[in-house]
């Protein structure tokens, strides 16, 4: 009688997909990391805002023409900033928010210069 052996090898790959998350994703989780230096990031948003961006924007906004939108606007973005960082919200709300004021007074400056030339 013969005996035939059937020598089959099984070899399995296996792949590790990685799953890369957003910029957004990564950028909120940082946000979010950045937990225990809340009072440091309302110290930097109240400053920066407070002494340096808003001052600025205003004066730009003054010197073009003094705009009544655009006074308001930055205003209102110096608020943005102001009223989270008062109500103790986290930093994955504050950052962003604040990150946000900085893009609209940069847009309030690029406007001032268009309305000039």
């Amino acid at each position: 009688m013969e005996t035939t052996i059937l020598n089959q090898s099984i070899t399995a790959t296996y792949r590790k997909e990685s799953v890369r998350s957003s910029l957004l994703t990564q950028f909120m989780n940082w946000c979010a990391s950045q937990e225990n230096s809340r009072l440091l990031w309302l110290g930097i948003a109240l400053t920066a805002h407070g002494c340096i961006l808003t001052p600025l924007t205003v004066a730009i906004v003054m010197f073009t023409g003094n705009s009544l939108a655009l006074f308001i606007l930055a205003t209102a973005s110096m608020a943005m900033t102001l009223v989270p960082n008062l109500a103790a919200l986290p930093t994955r709300i504050t950052i962003p928010i604040f990150m946000l004021s900085i893009l609209i007074d940069v847009g309030i400056v690029i406007s001032c210069v268009i309305l000039v030339m």
